[in-house]
């Protein structure tokens, strides 16, 4: 029996039966995909009301413990944000699965299916026409034949990074690790390897904290461009493959495998679906799929089972689900569909889970954009926030080049670490995605940016790692900040001037005061930083010891005056990018 055949028979089986996974006692258990009715026209059926719509409370068990499923019992039992993440500072995202393969950048999968895009055109120059080989070929021939997670963490770890966040299944549906609940998974198709097993075994050999990322809450939206055609040309009015039911298998290599656990179900019927499939970047109306809550629960349900089956599996320091509004399943953002606690039940079910496991809750629930909550920990995804940020614990995150990896990406450590400044001067962790090739491999050009970035690290760590905010996050020519340009990291960041009059600032876990010159300073050059001034209205106390990092046994020229602290470059100084002093006042 063909080896597809006999996985997908297996699922089936499996379906048949209902799923189970036995975890501290309790025991879970999914029922099949409920039945739906045939697709309605396009657009024509209105959203259901999320305002009125009530939160439904899943039939969902969880680990025992204090933790219950309602943000009140997690915001009140949560012992705070642990403090390894503010002492790791730095860390690696980990942003690969098979869209890398499409080398088009981001959403790969959902892209191949729009005409006229890059992805679309890769597609079709490289596999051939949707309709014909879409993204379930992509899954069953990608295999990153060098992809090494021990070698890559050690150049991670070698770079500085203290933390990694590991992708488990992005929008496309396809679970990276050995998934008891979808079939479409790395160990079945392409490497028919446990990714996420793999990554966890390296991350821990290099005591290295890792967590794990979850973006398919919305995927039932994102892929629904994989139910339509083309509009022109020779295959126009040509479903693409999204369309194809489990007997369209039959004598396939994907025979027993059901599309639908991949792409979903045509919901094209909902006001603004398809318009919001096509776009750039935009969710539907907000709403409910009223006309499909048997499945929106079911589907909440299976989110919810393989964030728990991974957390049951690889024990990670912390979990992220990807999102644009305070909850996965809100009804409204990134959460249109239906409205459920599933969130509520994942992170409950992690802490009790770690609590029993640990003895102590030492890790954290990225919920992308909830705000103001203990027990979460929120993001910046590509942005710099105007000001310092306090008010909870947050990572900035942004790839350099893209979020998938493409040709031509500009490899800059002077626009990595200058962005690690503008982040952690304003209180935050910083992430950055490292684009991994189709094969698992690092650019060249990627490797040598990362060893750049080690190399200041191991200068300048003292006053990154553990550092948080000052009183003021940087100066700037004439009381105006020149700040690092938002966005991917790229050329506009490789090639964006500062000067010597523009600083950041930390304060180190030390409690000296680190300021950091944003560029590199002519040899003999006098600095001045206002702030530091006797007359300052930042700081009134006296300067007493002010030390050039990664300069060893030479006596620096300084002077503090009323309109500020004023320091003498060395001539013999031979430091790269941007320069940190280590003040100490008294």
């Amino acid at each position: 029996m063909n080896q597809f055949v006999m996985l997908g028979c297996l699922w089936l089986g499996a379906c048949a039966t209902a799923f189970s996974q036995q975890t501290s006692g309790v025991n879970y258990q999914l029922e099949p995909m409920p039945s739906v009715h045939k697709p309605l026209p396009e657009n024509s059926v209105p959203m259901g009301d999320s305002q009125t719509f009530e939160e439904v409370k899943l039939d969902l068990p969880i680990t025992a413990g204090p933790y219950k499923p309602t943000w009140a019992s997690i915001e009140s039992n949560y012992p705070g944000t642990p403090e390894w993440l503010r002492d790791s500072k730095f860390g690696i995202w980990i942003h690969f699965g098979p869209q890398s393969a499409g080398e088009s950048g981001d959403w790969y999968a959902r892209k191949m299916y729009v005409e006229g895009t890059p992805a679309y055109e890769n597609h079709l120059k490289n596999y051939g026409h949707p309709s014909e080989v879409g993204y379930k070929e992509v899954l069953r021939d990608w295999n990153p034949k060098k992809f090494n997670p021990k070698e890559l963490v050690d150049i991670y770890k070698e770079a500085g990074a203290r933390f990694l966040i590991i992708q488990g299944v992005h929008h496309d549906q396809f679970d990276l690790w050995n998934s008891k609940y979808q079939a479409w998974n790395a160990t079945r198709l392409g490497p028919k390897r446990d990714l996420i097993g793999e990554w966890e075994k390296a991350a821990r050999e290099a005591g290295i904290r890792f967590g794990l990322t979850f973006h398919y809450e919305y995927s039932w939206w994102w892929w629904q461009t994989a139910f339509q055609c083309d509009t022109k040309g020779d295959k126009k009015g040509v479903p693409y493959d999204g369309h194809l039911t489990l007997a369209d298998g039959k004598g396939k290599w994907w025979e027993g495998l059901d599309p639908r656990y991949l792409y979903g179900i045509n919901l094209r019927e909902y006001e603004t679906v398809a318009e919001a499939a096509n776009s750039p970047w935009s969710p539907p109306k907000a709403g409910i799929f009223s006309g499909h809550l048997a499945y929106a629960k079911w589907y909440a349900k299976w989110w919810a089972l393989r964030m728990m089956d991974a957390v049951d599996k690889y024990n990670p320091d912390f979990i992220y689900t990807d999102g644009t509004d305070q909850q996965p399943f809100s009804g409204s953002g990134t959460g249109t569909g239906y409205k459920c606690d599933a969130m509520q039940r994942v992170i409950a079910d992690f802490y009790n889970k770690t609590l029993a496991r640990r003895g102590k809750v030492d890790v954290f629930s990225i919920v992308k954009f909830r705000k103001q909550t203990n027990g979460t920990v929120n993001t910046c995804e590509s942005g710099i926030p105007e000001n310092i940020k306090t008010d909870q614990a947050w990572i900035a995150e942004t790839p350099v080049g893209d979020w998938f990896y493409g040709p031509n990406f500009v490899y800059s450590s002077d626009a990595m670490i200058r962005y690690l400044l503008e982040i952690v001067a304003r209180d935050g962790s910083v992430g950055v995605s490292i684009p991994l090739r189709p094969d698992g491999s690092l650019d060249e050009g990627c490797v040598k940016m990362l060893k750049e970035v080690g190399q200041w690290m191991r200068v300048n760590g003292q006053g990154i790692y553990g550092s948080s905010a000052w009183r003021v996050l940087g100066e700037g020519k004439d009381g105006k900040l020149n700040v690092l340009p938002g966005g991917f990291i790229g050329g506009s960041q490789a090639n964006h001037i500062f000067y010597s009059t523009d600083f950041r600032f930390t304060v180190g876990k030390d409690k000296a005061l680190y300021a950091w010159c944003m560029t590199v300073p002519k040899p003999g050059e006098t600095l001045k930083i206002v702030s530091l001034g006797t007359n300052s209205t930042v700081e009134k106390k006296k300067v007493t010891s002010v030390e050039l990092l990664g300069v060893k046994g030479n006596k620096l020229e300084w002077k503090q005056e009323a309109d500020g602290l004023r320091i003498v470059y060395p001539k013999s100084a031979s430091l790269k990018t941007a320069v940190g002093f280590r003040i100490v006042c008294e």
